[in-house]
């Protein structure tokens, strides 16, 4: 017999991005915390940068959701199991409510998820209950719960924001315009939380203002009364782990500082499952590498950080021993940009850098890929996506290409390029290990990783 859980559940969306739904998701789950319940937050689509602040409010793993690139089978396994040991489940949308393919809002109405629409009001007055209309009704089936107005000027306007709604029972409340609520910004997102020195008390000022708001002063059983969401136990199994835990015995070096960020908890969950045991390493600190059988270098801010990386010639020196022994690297965007012989940042300011791979790194300031990608190698597609603002010029062929979401199978993709040099393996792509963990056992299981596959491969695969 399926087994249910109930647990009060809210999605926070928003018309768009930089509406304030990542200060308003992390301050509900810092409030919520503050108050001893235990709470579980998601992000909605493929983010590194979000989950840092939800992570630090709620004190619990954030993992993603993400009907393409995690799967429905994953999402509902999550979801079931969070709110089995879950107070309060909240789920923060991706840009706006229905932006994308899939959306948040397809999110919301495939698991019953009530949404609170966040809208930065700091513009508008009467237009603010024709929006919040528009969202609740654009498509049929969403389960609305209300709207929350931010960057509100004053109690007037407030009062004029509350009044422009058409059914007064969803205002949720108001947050004045305050300096210390907005989240400080880079060029591919948020600051993580881990490198300012101030974010708890950033978050804790966020949870004062929300709990000055009917929806921060809701008890929990009005929360359990109005938002409840039965999540059942999935029919479906995700992709499964092999009976065998391919990677039992290895030792996975993994790359982590501020210069290498971008990690899915639920990659480092997969990599266990397979039966590797996990140590890890922060080039900025100057450390060389660990001992260890495969190297995973994930994304994050090497342009940042170039002149320290470059320095660092003891960790150059045993990545290129490591190499040289067929032993795998896995090097995703920033960890790829890092081994190229050269990286120009946003200043103009060429650095030399590891020289693991030929070729140079070019900074811009406009983006130059963006989405979900799937990489296919024989049997196996592992799921990701793609997001950055540089471009490498390298003599190295493209072993293998990602596409997009819905390209036919066998069709060589347009997406990014896989190089294989040696036993490194090195794209702009960004994986989710869950999506396809017989291929991640082999990218980081046995002697030389994918270079192994790409020998035993004749076409370039899509």
């Amino acid at each position: 017999m399926t087994s249910v859980a109930r647990c009060p559940a809210l999605l926070i969306a928003a018309p768009a991005s930089g509406q304030g739904k990542t200060t308003v998701t992390a301050a509900l789950a810092r409030l919520h915390t503050r108050q001893g319940r235990r709470v579980r937050v998601f992000k909605c689509g493929p983010d590194f940068l979000d989950p840092f602040w939800h992570t630090m409010a709620s004190g619990a793993p954030v993992h993603q959701l993400d009907l393409w690139m995690t799967g429905e089978a994953d999402c509902r396994a999550r979801l079931h199991a969070a709110a089995q040991e879950a107070d309060l489940v909240l789920v923060e949308g991706v840009m706006g409510l229905y932006d994308g393919q899939p959306s948040a809002a397809d999110l919301a109405r495939r698991f019953g998820l009530p949404v609170l629409a966040v809208i930065d009001a700091s513009a508008m007055a009467g237009t603010f209950g024709a929006l919040a209309h528009g969202l609740q009704h654009y498509q049929d089936g969403l389960r609305w719960a209300g709207v929350l107005a931010n960057r509100v000027g004053s109690e007037r306007h407030s009062g004029m924001l509350q009044q422009g709604l058409r059914e007064p029972g969803h205002w949720l409340g108001a947050l004045w315009r305050n300096p210390a609520l907005v989240l400080p910004e880079r060029h591919l997102g948020l600051v993580a939380a881990t490198e300012l020195e101030d974010a708890l008390q950033r978050l804790d000022a966020a949870a004062d203002a929300l709990a000055d708001t009917p929806l921060g002063r809701m008890t929990p059983r009005e929360w359990q009364e109005r938002w409840s969401v039965d999540f059942p136990e999935p029919a479906a199994a995700p992709p499964a782990v092999p009976a065998t835990p391919c990677l039992q015995g290895r030792t996975v070096a993994v790359a982590r500082d501020a210069a290498f960020c971008f990690v899915y908890a639920a990659n480092l969950d997969c990599l266990q499952a397979l039966g590797a045991r996990l140590v890890f390493f922060s080039p900025l600190a100057g450390q060389a590498l660990p001992d260890c059988d495969a190297v995973w270098l994930p994304g994050g801010y090497p342009e940042l950080h170039a002149a320290r990386l470059a320095a660092n010639h003891g960790l150059r020196d045993s990545l290129r021993a490591h190499v040289a022994a067929d032993r795998p690297v896995w090097a995703e965007c920033g960890g790829m940009m890092a081994l190229f012989e050269r990286l120009t940042d946003g200043q103009g300011v060429t650095h030399a850098l590891w020289g693991l791979l030929p070729g140079s790194v070019t900074l811009h300031k406009r983006l130059a890929a963006l989405g979900p990608q799937g990489l296919r190698i024989g049997a196996d597609e592992l799921r990701g996506h793609t997001f950055h603002y540089s471009t490498c010029d390298t003599p190295l062929p493209a072993r293998w290409r990602t596409h997009p979401p819905g390209a036919a199978a066998g069709v060589v993709g347009e997406g990014e390029a896989v190089y294989l040099h040696g036993s490194i393996a090195a794209s702009y792509f960004h994986a989710w290990f869950p999506s396809a963990p017989a291929l991640v056992a082999r990218i980081f299981g046995g002697r030389g990783g994918l270079s192994v596959l790409g020998a035993q491969s004749g076409a370039l695969a899509a």
